[in-house]
């Protein structure tokens, strides 16, 4: 039998969050808690331990949130600084680990961490007490599937206007968010999907992200079982937009927990 798995939403919204700072619009006032969306990621728990996809500016109040108290790797989609700039809060980990924090990212990736974090890297930091700076061990990632605590994880190479993201599927469940554009190579390594998580950000086209209708099509190309939009904006009412979507189609909202 299968052991279980879970994906929890830590965050689903834009790189500026949901309340937008300065907007006083009807979802960013808005007293649904599924309208307030930290930036976009993910832990996926497994019998082996937690995964975590990406490291948001959030990340702290994220993990605290959802009583998460130890995380064993960290994938990133790419370097955004919504996806990346919360990486100083991994600092805890290797110390409670004993061990280096495995990080697993595209050479561009590993690229900007060491310019946005020269302190983790550098050599004279090598010797401060555990928990002083975040401790990592950087994996390369080549677009070949790979092994994490046991897990198989296939990168998805996806395009975010002239920017490459990986999104990334763990057994019948795939995480796609900050994309434009899936080609078609990619459409194939989403064959088979059961739950299709998709980047959906506003109504409008985006030069770097679905509309509502891109990830609405993109979802039908894949056609999974269930599907969630996430890395939304402020565009989006939870209440009102989930009444219009497919049956099958629905909006994350940031503690939600998917088994699988």
């Amino acid at each position: 039998m299968a052991h279980s798995r879970t994906l929890t939403f830590l965050g689903s919204g834009t790189s500026v969050g949901v309340p937008m700072i300065g907007c006083d619009c009807p979802v960013c006032t808005s007293a649904d808690p599924r309208n307030k969306r930290y930036r976009s990621s993910v832990l996926v728990t497994t019998p082996g331990g937690n995964i975590l996809i990406d490291t948001t500016p959030e990340l702290r109040l994220q993990l605290l949130r959802e009583n998460v108290s130890l995380v064993h790797a960290v994938l990133y989609t790419h370097y955004h600084a919504d996806h990346l700039f919360g990486l100083d809060d991994l600092r805890l980990f290797p110390k409670y680990l004993n061990a280096p924090l495995p990080v697993y990212c595209s050479d561009e990736v590993e690229n900007v961490m060491r310019t946005a974090f020269p302190y983790v890297f550098h050599p004279e930091y090598e010797n401060l007490p555990p928990g002083a700076v975040p401790k990592l061990v950087v994996r390369r990632l080549n677009g070949e599937p790979f092994e994490v605590l046991g897990e198989t994880i296939t990168p998805i190479p996806l395009i975010h206007s002239r920017f490459n993201v990986f999104g990334y599927r763990i057994g019948d469940v795939a995480y796609c968010t900050d994309t434009n554009y899936i080609p078609e190579a990619s459409f194939e390594l989403l064959d088979g999907v059961r739950v299709f998580i998709v980047d959906a950000l506003r109504f409008q086209p985006h030069p770097a992200h679905f509309s509502l209708d891109q990830a609405l099509d993109a979802i039908r190309r894949v056609g999974p079982e269930v599907a969630y939009l996430t890395h939304m904006s402020h565009d989006f009412d939870f209440e009102k937009l989930s009444a219009d979507l497919p049956g099958h189609v629905h909006m994350a909202y940031d503690g939600l927990k998917i088994e699988f």
